[in-house]
């Protein structure tokens, strides 16, 4: 079993006491499972982690794979120059997904990369894991325009790239997957964003759907409505479910909560 767990979270920036000092308390629920993640992760002892992001590079019909061997970045976009990351990447297997992605007709790899620093949606989730764990590689993988079913179709290529290495005794790795996204962003009158029912109906949905495994509802949610809830994690979370394709799954919604008026959910 080459990939050992997959793993939803947020990103958050104000969850990290650096840039949200006091505030970052306002999410205890979410920073209590990720206490709960990490552990889970750092017991598992990956030697690769798979992460989607919307965040990273990002075109319309093009999913964008973060090439080359490192990358480096750092949270002074939110007042936290102090917090900084580097991580190696695996690249032979960002390479080798590439050509599998093309393969099977899907528009991704590692062109059009204009800025190497790391985002965000990569950072938050590397900021509790880096107490934790030292030694992995990161695979970074964006998201695009295209439809759900691409998205979908990457991630079943994720678990082909994963059974390629895992085949080969001097590839073997571990792998786990993290989808960072957050959910609505329109929860609260006085949240960035503002308020519109879809934005806690939209929440309801995915959170319902991760709690019982049932990914394919995921599928079920009509793009309009989603941009109306102003959401940015399902087309993360719908390439880990492709990765999952075919598996017997356990899922367990750790903790929801919108404190800000966006929702974060970790499972």
């Amino acid at each position: 079993m080459p990939l050992y767990g997959a793993f939803i979270v947020p990103h958050p920036p104000v969850i990290i006491p650096e840039v949200g000092g006091a505030r970052s308390r306002d999410s205890d629920n979410t920073l209590r499972a990720f206490e709960v993640v990490t552990d889970t992760i750092a017991a598992l002892k990956p030697d690769t982690i798979l992460v989607t992001t919307p965040h990273s590079v990002m075109y319309y019909d093009y999913i964008h794979i973060s090439p080359g061997e490192e990358a480096k970045g750092d949270f002074s976009e939110f007042g936290a120059p102090e917090v900084k990351f580097s991580v190696s990447y695996d690249s032979r297997f960002a390479e080798k997904l590439g050509k599998i992605a093309e393969s099977y007709g899907i528009r991704a790899g590692s062109e059009g990369e204009k800025n190497k620093k790391l985002d965000h949606g990569t950072m938050v989730p590397l900021y509790f894991l880096s107490a934790r764990l030292k030694d992995f590689k990161i695979v970074r993988i964006g998201l695009s325009g295209l439809s759900y079913a691409e998205h979908y179709k990457l991630g079943k290529c994720i678990a082909k790239t994963v059974k390629y290495f895992d085949e080969k005794p001097e590839t073997e790795k571990r792998y786990i997957f993290i989808a960072s996204g957050d959910l609505s962003h329109k929860l609260r009158n006085d949240g960035p964003y503002g308020y519109a029912e879809q934005g806690p109906a939209f929440d309801g949905k995915v959170t319902k759907a991760i709690a019982e495994g049932d990914f394919g509802r995921f599928f079920e949610l009509d793009e309009d409505f989603c941009e109306e809830a102003a959401e940015c994690g399902l087309r993360s979370f719908i390439i880990m479910a492709g990765a999952l394709d075919g598996r017997k799954v356990e899922s367990k919604l750790l903790s929801y909560e919108g404190p800000f008026g966006v929702g974060y959910a970790v499972a």
